[in-house]
């Protein structure tokens, strides 16, 4: 089943989505700076690739304060806004219930996009 659905996924969206993340991430890895971002870019990248049948956890090692640091940088650079568009497309798609299996991938990619640091994709 979740063979089928990210199929669909792809097709109606899903590969330009993670392209659209794989160019930024790109993007941050030209600076020194930026590496780590564009890291957590690459990995909502693959999870946008194939969202059904993937998990998002909190990692099980403790992670420091230094990600709480570039999840609040994140959050101010424009992870915010990118939140705001899956949790609109999530809202969005959860009105009919053919959508509804979409909206919670959505909802799934809006806990990672949020706050990317210190979370592993299963």
């Amino acid at each position: 089943m979740s063979l089928i659905g990210n199929l669909i996924w792809l097709i109606f969206g899903g590969f330009f989505c993670a392209m659209g993340y794989f160019v930024v991430g790109f993007g941050y890895c030209l600076t020194i700076i930026g590496i780590p971002f564009g890291i957590q870019c690459f990995k909502i990248g693959l999870l946008t690739l194939m969202p059904f049948g993937s998990q998002v956890r909190e990692r099980q090692q403790p992670v420091g304060c230094l990600s709480t640091i570039f999840n609040i940088i994140w959050i101010f650079t424009g992870g915010i806004w990118i939140a705001l568009g899956h949790l609109i497309f999530g809202l969005l798609l959860s009105i009919t219930i053919i959508g509804i299996p979409f909206a919670r991938q959505h909802f799934k990619l809006l806990t990672l996009t949020f706050a990317p640091f210190g979370k592993e994709v299963y």
